[in-house]
Formats: C-alpha cells, sequence, structure tokens
C-alpha cells in the first residue's frame, strides 16, 4: 500500500469505529479480513496511527476546537499528522490528493485548521486536567476523588499501550522455561512482579510467533486477571463455580490451581462463549471443567445446587473503566447497558450466585472497573444484606481488597473482593 493508501483505511477504520456499536477491535479484524490484500507491515502501521488517534482524541478535539474547526474522524487523524508526525501542511495536501485509494483533497475548514497547527505539540499548558488525562465527563468526578493528587499519573499511564502479559500453565510449564523460550524467538520478556504465573513480553509479535500459545502451555490474559483467578484460593478437589465465565480465561487458571482434582462449573448466559471454550480447555490439558449455559442469574440450576460449593467467583459485568488503556475507544462510547444498569445487574447476580456458596465456602466478586460504584460500594451493600458473609481480606498487602492500576502495579484495573460464608450465619 502506497502511504496515502495507509492513511485512507485508517480514516475509514476510525469512521467505522465512530459510526458503529461494536468494540474498535472487532470492527479492526472484520476490515482486514475483508481486506485480505492488506500485508502485516501495512496493518502495524494502519493500527499503531489508528489507536493514537484513539488514545489522543480529547487532547486533539481540544486543539481542533481551539482553532476554530469542528472534530471528526478525518480531521483527528489529519490533526495528528501534523501534531505528532510533524507533517507539513504542503505534504499532507500531497497526501490527500484525492486519487484512487487516497484520501479525498483538503476542504479549506480543513487546511484552516492544520495551518494553525503547524507549530504546536499534541500537548498545551492551558489544557485542563480532563483533556490531558483523556478522561470523559462522566467518570471525571468519582476518577479524581478515587486517586486524589495522583489522578493524573494514573489516567495518563492508561493512555499506554497494554503490555502482552502470557500466563503460563503450570500443569504443563514453568515460567523459567517459557522466558527461556521466549528469548530463544529473539522476544525481550521478564516474568511478572505480582502474579507467580506471569511472563510480561514488552513487544507486540504477531501471535502465530508464539508457539508455546498452541500447545497450551500458555495462555493470553493480563497480570491483575491472573491475580483474580489466584484470589479464588481453589483447592485441589474443591467444587468451584465460575458463574460469569465467558470464554474461560479465569476458569482455566483456576483449574491449574486445583491439579485437575476436584470439580469447576463454568457457567454464562451467554452458551456459545462457553463453547468455544472447549477447545482451549483440551490445549490446555484441563479435564476437570464442565459448562453450564444459564437462562439468567436466576436460572432454576442455582437454586438447585445452593449451598454445594467451596468457591464460587463471580466475575460480574461492568463498566470497564479499567480496560482503557487496551480499549481505549471505550472511553467515549457506550457500547452496553449504563451504569445504573450495571450496577443492578451486578448486585442481581452477586445476591444469586451467593446461594451456591456452602457455609464455610468462599464467594469472590471481580469487575474490570475502578468505580467504587462497582466495586468497594456494591459489596458494602451485599454485606449489609447478607450478614451470614464476612469480609476476608484479599489484598496484595494483607488489605480488605484487591485493588489494582495500571499506574501502581502495570496492571489493567482490576478489584477483587473475597467473602466467606459463615458456618453459623
Amino acid at each position: 500500500m502506497t502511504p496515502s493508501a495507509r492513511i485512507q483505511a485508517t480514516i475509514e477504520l476510525l469512521q467505522e469505529i465512530a459510526d458503529m456499536p461494536r468494540p474498535a477491535d472487532a470492527i479492526v479484524s472484520s476490515y482486514y479480513r475483508a481486506r485480505r490484500f492488506i500485508g502485516s507491515h501495512d496493518r502495524a502501521d494502519i493500527s499503531t496511527r489508528l489507536y493514537s488517534v484513539l488514545r489522543h482524541q480529547a487532547r486533539l478535539d481540544w486543539w481542533i476546537q481551539k482553532m476554530e474547526g469542528t472534530p471528526s474522524p478525518r480531521l483527528r487523524l489529519l490533526a495528528w499528522l501534523v501534531l505528532n508526525d510533524k507533517m507539513p501542511l504542503k505534504a499532507v495536501g500531497e497526501t490527500c490528493s484525492g486519487g484512487k485509494f487516497a484520501p479525498k483533497e483538503l476542504d479549506e475548514p480543513e487546511r484552516s485548521v492544520l495551518r494553525k497547527l503547524q507549530s504546536h505539540t499534541i500537548e498545551h499548558p492551558d489544557m485542563p486536567d480532563d483533556v490531558l488525562a483523556e478522561c470523559p465527563p462522566g467518570f471525571l468526578d468519582t476518577l479524581k476523588e478515587k486517586f486524589g493528587t495522583a489522578f493524573l499519573s494514573e489516567l495518563r499511564a492508561m493512555q499506554k499501550p497494554a503490555t502482552l502479559d502470557l500466563r503460563i500453565n503450570p500443569l504443563k510449564t514453568s515460567r523459567e522455561e517459557i522466558l527461556a523460550e521466549l528469548k530463544q524467538l529473539g522476544f525481550k520478556a521478564e516474568l511478572c512482579k505480582l502474579s507467580p504465573w506471569g511472563v510480561r513480553v514488552f513487544e507486540r509479535p504477531a501471535l502465530n510467533a508464539l508457539p508455546m500459545l498452541k500447545n497450551g502451555l500458555v495462555e493470553i490474559q493480563d497480570e491483575g486477571s491472573q491475580l483474580v483467578a489466584l484470589a479464588v484460593g481453589a483447592k485441589p478437589g474443591e467444587r468451584v463455580v465460575d458463574f460469569c465465565a465467558g470464554a474461560g480465561g479465569k476458569t482455566l487458571a483456576i483449574a491449574a490451581t486445583m491439579e485437575n482434582k476436584g470439580r469447576i462449573v463454568a457457567c454464562d448466559v451467554m452458551e456459545g462463549r462457553l463453547k468455544r471454550s472447549a477447545e482451549r480447555f483440551r490445549r490446555a490439558g484441563i479435564h476437570n471443567v464442565e459448562t453450564k449455559g444459564l437462562s439468567s442469574e436466576r436460572d432454576p440450576w442455582v437454586k438447585k445446587h445452593k449451598g454445594s460449593f467451596d468457591r464460587v467467583l463471580t466475575d460480574a459485568p461492568c463498566s470497564g473503566t479499567g480496560t482503557w488503556r487496551r480499549n481505549p475507544d471505550a472511553r467515549w462510547r457506550e457500547l452496553g447497558p449504563g451504569l445504573e444498569a450495571l450496577l443492578k445487574t451486578q448486585a442481581e447476580i452477586l445476591d444469586s450466585a451467593a446461594r451456591l456458596v456452602k457455609p464455610g465456602g468462599r464467594l469472590i466478586y471481580s469487575t474490570c472497573s475502578l468505580l467504587p460504584d462497582e466495586n468497594e460500594k456494591q459489596i458494602e451493600k451485599f454485606l449489609e444484606a447478607h450478614p451470614d458473609f464476612k469480609l476476608e481480606p484479599c489484598g496484595l498487602d494483607g488489605t480488605d481488597y484487591l485493588s489494582l492500576s495500571p499506574g501502581r502495579h502495570g496492571t489493567d484495573g482490576f478489584f477483587a473482593a473475597a467473602m466467606v460464608r459463615v458456618k453459623n450465619g
């Protein structure tokens, strides 16, 4: 592809992301599948520029409006070329030639904005904190209260691309073996600092370049997610439920800690995702997992198995604010239920899943959110309504909650709370 064609492809993708109620990564994957002629080098160039624009959207819009323009996916990209790539206006005009596979010619309002931007950089001293932090207005007050003086540093950490974290399968290999293999393949990697299963790769290799993914030696899983699975504390021979299992990432990690002994039931209302997880279980050599599709969190299966399990994990649907470095488009687009609906669903899931826990058993609640309403406040309400449960510390330093963030821990933003059903409750 020519440089102009790559710019045009990026514009098309940015416009699709703005118009379609689907996650950006799904849109990008569909776009490439429909255009097999786009080579790997071109895809890398397009994706890098695309996600850079998404990660700088608030700052780009601030500049465009300051220069009396109207933000749009196309103008954001053109402003990025000027502010970041330092492309002269003449070169931008030549790139936007209107020729075959090239972007259409610049109109006069675009040219005016780009001309004024020529001598500037992406950030400016007059930018308010919410713009520098790329923080949507609806989350600003909550996150400022949560992080205090660390607000800007935490939100800046979420502007950086996430690293590639691998979770080794202890049934088949060790971290040291995987680290040695990665280095032999030429990748820079190190052992994760918090998870005993984690290996961090400081590059974004094509997944087919990692043979250990094909034979179940490792799974791709953020270190924070690994720590949530570790907080479950499942032991060999126990009966465990992963109540919102999805594609089975945490189920796999829990099964490994159980050494294939005992029973895990992976539940979800999206039965199709559960079916696709079966191949992951087989590849990992896991055979103590069964899947169960649920009609809702109040499925009759829950009542039938009341008080039957040692551990129950509820990885609840949430706002996903903890994954903004991985999904930068999610800052600005509501792709699912709003926060009020999510809070209601989380409480209902937690209330129903609690019925499965036997006396003396453990209930673990987790989200990939940074919002106290979805985390600590949700647990406080649950404990107030369920006096037969008591909080059990599961934080890294013996604190009540596991609370992770990119700025402090280098992980996605995760939260977990562990509660024990009192035997005489």
